[in-house]
């Protein structure tokens, strides 16, 4: 993967999502001139292993440490999601002292109501501004409802990294995930404004593809390069 990707023109990767251990990842990463900049862990090994995650995202080089998502069971009241925002603010203090960010990475689900607010809502204003950063997800984001590009710059430089992910609507009345580009959200005014509030990076994120994942990945690039990333 490291290899494909590189060959593309990608030079920052996130990892996530996989069993393999940073040090047994790292030397690949380095041999095909990648960058890790993001990584995503469980809240769990936030609260009850943060020695870990130090160790982890050191290892690999990477600054932005990312929960993938809440555990269900702070969905549930008021109460549990103070517990939740809790437990995030002290894990970004941990890892504020070892210069490392804590990131939370959007869905749709947090723009449902709790007591009639967002949970979005409290997670922006509840958590530490300095310590908690967002990686702000596109696609879930205009599934939730919002315009991706308000979100970012109501976040400004809080959204340390943004998941270009595009939405395609379907005929059936149907979403699905597609390449950027090939779907209907903004990318010109959504890149406009991941510049303007200094957003570090943008990834290109795709759950689920039609064709071959790396074939969709070197649409997406090109694409992109044609709005001036390279």
């Amino acid at each position: 993967t490291c290899e494909k990707v590189s060959a593309m023109g990608y030079k920052i990767i996130q990892v996530s999502g996989t069993p393999l251990e940073a040090a047994d990842m790292r030397p690949i990463i380095d041999e095909y001139g990648l960058q890790v900049v993001v990584t995503h862990k469980g809240y769990e090994d936030y609260v009850k292993r943060p020695e870990y995650i130090v160790d982890y995202n050191k290892t690999l080089g990477c600054e932005l440490c990312g929960i993938g998502s809440m555990p269900d069971e702070y969905k549930t009241s008021s109460d549990k999601l103070s517990e939740f925002i809790a437990g995030m603010n002290e894990a970004a203090e941990k890892l504020c002292e070892e210069n490392l960010y804590l990131g939370y990475h959007n869905h749709a689900f947090e723009f449902c109501r709790l007591d009639g607010r967002f949970l979005m809502d409290r997670l922006v204003e509840e958590t530490n501004p300095e310590t908690v950063k967002f990686i702000v997800d596109t696609y879930w984001l205009q599934l939730g409802g919002q315009n991706p590009v308000d979100f970012i710059k109501k976040l400004g430089e809080r959204a340390m990294a943004i998941h270009f992910k595009d939405v395609k609507p379907n005929f059936d009345y149907t979403v699905e995930m597609a390449e950027i580009g090939q779907g209907s959200l903004d990318w010109d005014s959504i890149i406009t404004a991941w510049d303007e509030a200094g957003a570090k990076w943008a990834l290109v994120e795709q759950d689920i593809c039609k064709r071959d994942p790396f074939e969709s990945l070197q649409m997406s690039y090109e694409f992109l390069k044609a709005k001036g990333f390279y």
